[in-house]
């Protein structure tokens, strides 16, 4: 009843943002008297913001078409170099160049599309080789597909360093820090040739008893049976993943947009206030975040319920409990992979402290090859897009491979 629920909701809304979005037209058309008076700007400008924030969302794309390398203009085109049920291995192409490091950027299965990671796509793209987990909305794999877990995830990633081959470098932002960790553990421990040289995590919940915060707390104070009785929804007909159990992504979102509500009303009135000016630019940006924020997808119950018990309740690779398929995941088995931790200071996802314990469980790794950086001033979304990223944190980024490709 959840996803049927929501879904007649949507098409409501889709149907009033239309509308608002006609009659916005209408009031700014030169043609209009209305359009003359301020009252009609204003009431143009709330319809335009109401239109924006009611209208459906599919998966948007990357969009990255050049990038620019010693001062050169290079074309750039994206290419699917694997192809699985629940996700795809995708390349960012660039045309006539050669070498450079390969970089695997794991974009985090948490109810937003891999393209929440354009700008750190972006930023890599002068310097590196850049390849990057493309996951499916589940609700789109059909359950004839089977499930999707834990253990599901880090067999994919295994599975993407193996395509890509030896030498790889691994980045994992936010979520997937846990299972690139695993798998780096488990592929240290087979002297698998294809392990990567270096694994950067940032602002991943590598142990979520350092510095709890809201997202932790949701996670521990209620059971696991809770969340699979509250939260877990099935996929309605309409869908090629009809029948499967999931979470939804709009209840991700919703959990989001309500932990920061009042600096998101405080966003759509600011864009507000640019329409009634004439600043479309400025709107512009706003509205460009937000397509991407309320772009969501949905990700299967057993990987979300998983994730809940090992990482957030069990916290089971810190304390050295976690397995994989009935493996130890051991992490003093890492000894060659040089690790670098990063985190936000004002980081309210995954708290100080929470990344940098993947250094002090890999027991084995001789300390230069561990770094930590914490970047001041910098929240859980500044960590890998913005212009702190971009001029701050990526060039550590940069170094830390450089050092060990």
């Amino acid at each position: 009843m959840l996803y049927d629920a929501y879904e007649f909701q949507r098409s409501l809304l889709a149907g009033a943002s239309a509308m608002a979005n006609l009659g916005a037209g209408m009031l700014q058309n030169p043609a209009n008297p209305f359009a003359y008076f301020g009252g009609g700007q204003v009431m143009a400008s709330a319809l335009e913001v109401f239109a924006h924030a009611a209208a459906a969302r599919g998966k948007p794309a990357f969009g990255l078409d050049h990038t620019i390398i010693d001062g050169r203009d290079v074309p750039v085109h994206e290419e699917i170099v694997l192809r699985l049920p629940f996700g795809q291995l995708k390349r960012f192409v660039r045309e006539g160049v050669e070498g450079g490091p390969r970089l695997l950027i794991v974009a985090p299965m948490s109810g937003h599309f891999a393209t929440l990671l354009r700008g750190t796509v972006e930023r890599m793209l002068p310097f590196a080789d850049v390849y990057i987990t493309d996951w499916r909305d589940a609700k789109m794999v059909p359950v004839e597909h089977g499930s999707f877990d834990l253990d599901d995830y880090v067999d994919y990633l295994i599975a993407f360093l193996e395509k890509i081959g030896p030498g790889a470098h691994m980045l994992a932002v936010c979520q997937p820090s846990v299972p690139s960790y695993a798998a780096a553990c488990l592929m240290s421990a087979d002297n698998h040739p294809c392990r990567p040289h270096t694994l950067t995590m940032m602002g991943g919940p590598i142990d979520t008893r350092e510095a709890p915060t809201a997202v932790n707390t949701l996670a521990t104070e209620r059971p696991h049976a809770w969340f699979e009785q509250n939260v877990i929804a099935t996929v309605p007909n309409s869908y090629p993943g009809a029948g499967r159990r999931v979470y939804p992504g709009f209840l991700q979102l919703t959990g989001f947009m309500t932990m920061n509500l009042g600096n998101h009303m405080m966003s759509h009135w600011e864009m507000f206030k640019h329409l009634v000016r004439g600043d479309g630019e400025s709107a512009d940006a706003t509205k460009e975040f937000y397509d991407e924020y309320r772009s969501v997808c949905d990700m299967t119950a057993e990987y979300y319920l998983q994730t809940i018990d090992q990482v957030f309740q069990a916290h089971a690779l810190p304390r050295g409990v976690m397995t994989h398929r009935g493996r130890a995941v051991d992490p003093a088995a890492i000894t060659d992979i040089g690790i670098l931790a990063i985190e936000g200071e004002r980081d309210d996802i995954s708290g100080l402290g929470q990344t940098r314990a993947a250094l002090t469980i890999a027991t084995s790794l001789p300390a230069e090859k561990k770094r930590y950086y914490m970047a001041e001033g910098v929240g859980h979304y500044g960590i890998f897009n913005g212009s702190k990223w971009r001029d701050r944190i990526a060039p550590v980024v940069e170094e830390w491979i450089a050092a060990h490709d």
